[in-house]
């Protein structure tokens, strides 16, 4: 088959940034590469009828892709051996510690609400890009958006730390 035209170079250009969209919603390199390529593939098929930039159809169809593959697949609870560490020691790799305990926070938020965040303060989308995005209302980001920093606000891993206040 031949290539749609300009389809390799929006590929070329735009795939690192969408990548990472596709990283901070799914935190696994290899799932969000996954996700990308099938957003690519179905940007592909669809590619003579995007009108304007192409980017914001493909990002939505990530969080699409993103959503529907959540639905489908188990949320069990995975049990481990980590014990956490005794609290009072200095570390100087607390950052660290910090980044991972906001990463785990916004993995319990609801899908939606994660999508929300991602777009708005990862990728530094309006609300009405996000709005586009999802196939919502401005209010529905608004609101899922509020929803979402008032949950992290209440987690209790993030609390003592005081990440969100």
């Amino acid at each position: 088959m031949i290539t749609p035209e300009g389809f390799e170079d929006f590929v070329v250009g735009r795939s690192p940034r969408l990548l990472r969209t596709a990283y901070l919603l799914t935190r696994d390199w290899a799932l969000a590469e996954d996700l990308l390529q099938t957003a690519l593939a179905r940007a592909w098929e669809a590619w003579s009828r995007i009108d304007g930039d192409p980017e914001p159809y493909v990002r939505r169809i990530i969080v699409n892709t993103y959503a529907s593959a959540w639905r489908r697949r188990w949320r069990g609870e995975l049990p481990t051996a980590d014990l956490p560490e005794p609290p009072g020691a200095a570390d100087p790799h607390g950052h660290l510690d910090d980044r991972d305990s906001l990463w785990r926070a916004l993995g319990r938020l609801p899908r939606r609400q994660r999508a929300v965040l991602v777009l708005r303060y990862f990728e530094d989308l309006s609300e009405a890009e996000i709005a586009e995005a999802l196939g919502c209302s401005i209010g529905t980001v608004k609101s899922q958006a509020s929803r979402a920093v008032a949950k992290l606000r209440l987690d209790e891993t993030l609390a003592p730390e005081g990440l969100l206040r």
